[in-house]
């Protein structure tokens, strides 16, 4: 069995696909990332969401922007996996339909991503340089990257 990835504006998100979302989303960057920040920053209703489906279950998400909305590009942000399926490697193909995604949705090719400084490496893999200067961001290292 395959992950199906989906991507839906807000308003077309089911209840059940918006909580299944916010519920990974909070389970990472909340409760595995020990962060207390506001997950709920108002941008979820002017994003596209990505999220896969496994077995019936949201598994990976990630939000989608056209330009001037985080950055002055089109960007991506929070890219999330169920930690009990990071060993399937689906956090480069959920990147990979995110980038695609941007291009067929935005006609955007340039994008910009605040990504946390130890998955440098992983988005150097996808094409993303390194744009900004260290930053903390909820007490932790960020850095802007640019794909081109």
């Amino acid at each position: 069995m395959t992950i199906e990835w989906k991507i839906k504006p807000f308003e077309a998100l089911s209840v059940n696909e918006l909580y299944d979302i916010l519920q990974l989303r909070s389970r990472i960057f909340v409760v595995e990332q020990n962060c207390v920040y506001l997950d709920l920053d108002g941008k979820d209703k002017v994003a596209l969401h990505l999220f896969g489906i496994f077995d019936g279950k949201v598994v990976a998400h990630a939000r989608l922007f056209k330009s001037g909305i985080s950055f002055d590009n089109a960007s991506i942000g929070r890219v999330t996996v169920d930690p009990d399926y990071r060993e399937r490697k689906w956090g480069h193909e959920l990147m990979k339909e995110a980038i695609a995604g941007i291009l067929e949705h935005f006609g955007e090719s340039q994008i910009t991503i605040g990504a946390q400084l130890y998955l440098k490496k992983f988005y150097e893999s996808l094409g993303f340089v390194q744009s900004s200067e260290m930053y903390l961001e909820d007490d932790i290292p960020h850095i802007e990257m640019v794909r081109e």
